[in-house]
């Protein structure tokens, strides 16, 4: 069975909207881990606000971006959303949402890799919520960005998480990997 891992940039006031503030700690040891985080998985989840900006970029990328971009543009992808009727990128089906935990159980079913769910926030405390996510990324990066949408707003409901590995590059950036507590 697969599993749900999420990877989502943060800054460190727990900023995750419009990550260009990424830019300046992206280096050749950020890239070789998302490399092998991609390669290694069987499908994309996002969400339909992510998938948008996504679907709106990857497909120009190969040329400039090479095995990573392809492989952006041909693994399979779902898209959570209850307004999108179709997906225009490459290999996309839409999941509706009408019963999120039975289509995600399906999901992981279907897959034995990884799914890895980008950014994607409010899908990410969903899948929380219903005690879908096997591993929460935190790729923290060493900014302090002020405002913006953050990765569990106000009011989400308590969890609990446990440090399974870490990573740290040279530019200060960090990856902080968690598992549920209290499930395998």
């Amino acid at each position: 069975m697969g599993k749900i891992v999420s990877l989502v940039y943060l800054s460190l006031d727990g900023v995750m909207e419009k990550p260009t503030w990424t830019g300046p700690y992206f280096s050749a040891e950020h890239a070789k881990f998302a490399h092998g985080q991609l390669f290694s998985s069987d499908a994309l989840l996002l969400g339909r606000v992510t998938y948008e900006g996504m679907a709106a970029a990857w497909p120009l990328m190969e040329e400039s971006d090479g095995d990573f971009a392809v492989r952006m543009n041909t693994i399979p992808k779902y898209v959570v959303s209850t307004t999108l009727d179709t997906a225009e990128w490459n290999n996309t089906t839409v999941v509706r949402g009408g019963d999120l935990a039975a289509e995600i159980v399906e999901l992981r079913e279907r897959h034995t890799g990884d799914i890895l769910l980008y950014a994607s926030g409010v899908l990410v405390n969903s899948l929380i919520k219903l005690e879908l996510l096997d591993e929460l990324k935190l790729w923290l990066h060493p900014v302090i960005v002020g405002s913006g949408k953050r990765l569990f707003p106000e009011g989400v409901d308590p969890t609990s998480w446990r440090l399974a590995t870490t990573a740290a590059f040279s530019s200060g950036t960090m990856i902080l990997d968690y598992r549920p507590t209290g499930r395998g």
